[in-house]
């Protein structure tokens, strides 16, 4: 049996859906734990391009089934179109996609509140995707969301939609000045909806729960990063979910003792889209070079990402609390026309060394000062490079240091966006 969960170690972006792709080569199952459509998983394989937001990237693997746990809120829209986009490259979703009858759906409503709430915020605004994803959540924890399931019995699901949109139509109204939603129109979009979607949804729990007793391989993916968790990150610039390795079991229903590898993927450098603290953030022409190489704009909303030094504090902070065994270093080849590379190794906060990643860091970041380490650089196009005795030494130097820093060893270093430039030790 092997259950190995992948999370982002950063602030999401840290190319994941490459990592996950790339073990789902040796998988059975690959699913997904919690997030939304707001996630973006960008693949190049054999110089083609793929966007998943909802799908797990094991898709793209023509032998892996893939699952859409109970942890994930779901666009029945962005769903929908990303099977059509699979079905047009070719690539079979019937008896391989399976959805969590328990997963929670987004609404119309959702995604206007959303809307609503970023462009008229009280307090400041979180820079969220606008995907309806946090106002799904709230009712989720509020015992109001509407799962998949419901849609099985048209007058539950009729008389819980109008309960919810009286309420929703006096916040968007009375807050937002927005007209009224049609219950009837929504109730048919969504039964039109199930019945595109029936043939996918099925117990995943159960499924997992016999994968796992059959000793089936089995990958789980996180969207966002660790960084951005509700519990564990940048509060209150966070998701409204747990990235963090914790919330693959309550996301898919399977047990903690079934897992026994998980993998931290963590870009070479370090990048955030939307709001929120990023101490190590730099506005010289080496992060616009950084950017520009990178192509750092967020796969889902094309926003340009935040770009900084790899900040070596947050992400031992990200290696204790994901329990993370091994690393996936991303995005390196970034990195090869920069002539010396900094990274982060101490915050100090009114003469004081900080023992750890500061909770409060969103109302102390300005008081923060930070001590960098630099390196030199090697100045080589890593491209291409598949075997981890060719890279230049200086590479082999700024990889040690990381390994050394966190106490956790790097297996997987990425040369390229494409599948094939890839080395794993």
């Amino acid at each position: 049996m092997s259950v190995s969960i992948i999370v982002g170690a950063q602030w999401g972006d840290e190319g994941k859906g490459k990592i996950v792709d790339l073990l789902s080569s040796k998988a059975d199952v690959v699913a997904r734990y919690q997030g939304g459509a707001n996630a973006g998983h960008t693949l190049v394989i054999d110089g083609k391009k793929y966007v998943l937001h909802l799908i797990p990237s094991g898709i793209l693997q023509p032998d892996v089934q893939c699952v859409i746990g109970n942890g994930v809120v779901i666009d029945p829209v962005a769903l929908m179109n990303e099977i059509d986009m699979l079905h047009s490259h070719g690539i079979k979703t019937e008896g391989r996609l399976f959805i969590s009858h328990k997963a929670h759906l987004i609404m119309p409503y959702h995604k206007l509140l959303d809307a609503a709430k970023e462009k008229n915020p009280v307090g400041t605004a979180i820079g969220t995707t606008g995907r309806g994803i946090g106002p799904a959540y709230i009712d989720k924890a509020n015992r109001t969301g509407i799962r998949i399931v419901d849609l099985l019995d048209r007058e539950t699901f009729t008389k819980k939609l109008r309960e919810n949109i009286e309420e929703k139509n006096t916040i968007l109204n009375k807050m937002y000045d927005m007209p009224a939603l049609d219950v009837q129109e929504i109730v048919s979009e969504y039964v039109d909806f199930d019945r595109k979607m029936d043939a996918y949804i099925t117990d995943t729990t159960l499924l997992l729960n016999e994968a796992i007793a059959e000793n089936k391989n089995i990958i789980v993916e996180g969207a966002q990063g660790a960084l951005l968790d509700l519990d564990h990150g940048t509060y209150p610039f966070v998701t409204s979910s747990n990235p963090t390795s914790g919330g693959a079991c309550t996301g898919l229903g399977i047990p903690p003792t079934a897992v026994n590898d998980i993998v931290g993927v963590v870009k070479a450098y370090t990048t955030r889209v939307g709001n929120g603290p990023f101490p190590t953030e730099q506005f010289d022409d080496t992060s616009k070079h950084i950017g520009k190489v990178g192509h750092e704009f967020g796969t889902t909303t094309g926003r340009p990402r935040r770009v900084g030094w790899l900040d070596l504090v947050a992400l031992k902070y990200s290696c204790q609390i994901n329990g993370i065994q091994r690393i996936a270093l991303t995005k390196i080849d970034v990195l090869d026309a920069v002539d010396e590379l900094k990274v982060c190794t101490e915050y100090t906060r009114n003469g004081k060394v900080l023992k750890a990643f500061p909770a409060d860091c969103a109302s102390v970041e300005q008081e923060l000062e930070l001590h960098y380490e630099t390196l030199p650089g090697w100045n080589t196009p890593l491209e291409g490079i598949r075997e981890y005795d060719n890279l230049p030494e200086n590479t082999k130097k700024y990889i040690k240091y990381i390994e050394d820093f966190t106490g956790v060893p790097v297996s997987i270093v990425s040369t390229s966006p494409d599948r094939r430039d890839t080395i794993v030790r």
